[in-house]
This record gives structure tokens, sequence and C-alpha cells, in this order.
């Protein structure tokens, strides 16, 4: 597992796709630090949080687009399924990496805070808790990228399908509106990823919010390693 995560991590920035993702997550994250407490001269970092899941949902697909779709391009999936490395080595190897250089990006945050502190005393629960938030919400989606990526061997379907699901997700709260069915607004509900990050941006630490992201991580992993099994075998 160690092997197959060093080798994905550092396939990141020896390509352009790592240092693309760290510069977009940096830029619309100083972007937003800078309108909405900068400029207003607002010390509440809550309304940067909430709009950095919308970015974090949109640009997550970079990172999981090649994660295995490379392999079954360049034709070297063989190569990984018949090698002594268990299915679970590898795909845990390279969904950890992804998870890693997502991990470094989130971790802007922490100098929101240290420039806060230069003219008054920043809200830390708030930073802790999105970091929290932002880092569980996003071990959710880069299982579902990982999932999609088993799927095609084009990156680009895999990034455009990930985004799709992000996307679709974004607008899951909105089709409550829509439905007459108490029940089924409720389902709605409990999969709104949305629902359960907020709480995180406040400062609140949503145990429950942390178990759902990790698990549904965990069955995106699950189904990753039986689309490869069933290939394996096929």
């Amino acid at each position: 597992m160690l092997s197959v995560f060093k080798r994905e991590f550092n396939s990141y920035f020896h390509s352009a796709i790592g240092f693309v993702f760290l510069a977009v997550f940096c830029f619309f994250s100083g972007l937003f630090f800078y309108l909405y407490c900068l400029a207003s001269l607002n010390a509440d970092l809550t309304p940067v949080f909430s709009a950095m899941f919308t970015i974090s949902l949109m640009v997550i697909p970079l990172l999981t687009m090649k994660l295995l779709s490379e392999d079954k391009r360049q034709k070297t999936d063989q190569l990984l399924l018949t090698s002594p490395v268990s299915l679970f080595s590898l795909v845990v190897g390279k969904y950890l990496a992804a998870l890693a250089v997502y991990g470094l990006a989130i971790l802007i945050n922490v100098l929101f805070g240290i420039v806060l502190s230069a003219f008054t005393t920043p809200e830390w629960m708030v930073i802790i808790g999105n970091l929290l938030g932002s880092f569980f919400m996003g071990a959710a989606f880069i299982a579902i990228g990982l999932f999609i990526s088993s799927l095609t061997e084009s990156q680009l379907i895999a990034a455009i399908l990930t985004f799709a699901v992000s996307f679709i997700l974004i607008l899951l709260d909105g089709v409550t509106a829509f439905f007459s069915s108490t029940a089924l607004n409720k389902v709605v509900e409990w999969l709104s990823f949305n629902n359960r990050y907020y709480p995180f941006t406040i400062g609140v630490i949503d145990y429950s919010a942390i178990v759902f992201f990790l698990s549904v991580a965990a069955v995106f992993l699950f189904l990753t390693i039986r689309v490869l099994d069933k290939k394996r075998w096929s």
C-alpha cells in the first residue's frame, strides 16, 4: 500500500495536475477570504468556508480523474491487477494519495486564522471545524471519484461524471421543494452533503456527519475493489 501511495502522490507533482489543483483551490480560498473578511473588515470566516463547499466539489474531479482511468488507457492496469499487491492495497493506496493532496490544499485555512490574529482574535473552533468538515467531506467525494475512474479509461469522462455527481449533490437541497412526500424529503435531506457540512463551518463538530462521510467513502472504496476484482477474473 505504501509503495502505491508514494507512486501516486509523486505522480501528481510529476505532472501538472497536483499544481493546478492546489493553485485553483488556493486562488478561490484566498479570493473568498479577501471578499468576505479583509475587504469588509469582518472576522467571521463562516461565509468563506460555506463558499468553498461548492469549489471543493468542482475541483476534486481533477484529483480523481486519473487514478484508475489512466492505467486503463495506458494498458498498465493488467500489470497492476496481476501484481502481488492486493486490490485493497492498490485501491486504498491510490485513494490516500489523492486525499493527501486534498489535505494539503485545505491547510491554507490555517493561514486565514494567522492573518486575522494580527488584527483580532480569530474563532479557532470555526477554523478547526472547517478543516475537519472539509477533510471528511472530501474523503467521501474522492472515493466517489475513484469509483467513477475505475469505470472508464477516459480521464475526461471520469472528470465529467464526477463533476456531474457533485453538481447533483449541490442541487439536492433545492429539489425538496418539488416533492410532496414528507418521507422522500427526509431521505433527500439525509443524503444532503451540504446539510451535513454546514455545522462544521460554524465550529460545530458533528460526529454523525463524520460517520456519514466515512461510510460513503467505505462503500465506494468497496465498490471500486469489486469492479477491479471482476476485471481481474474476466
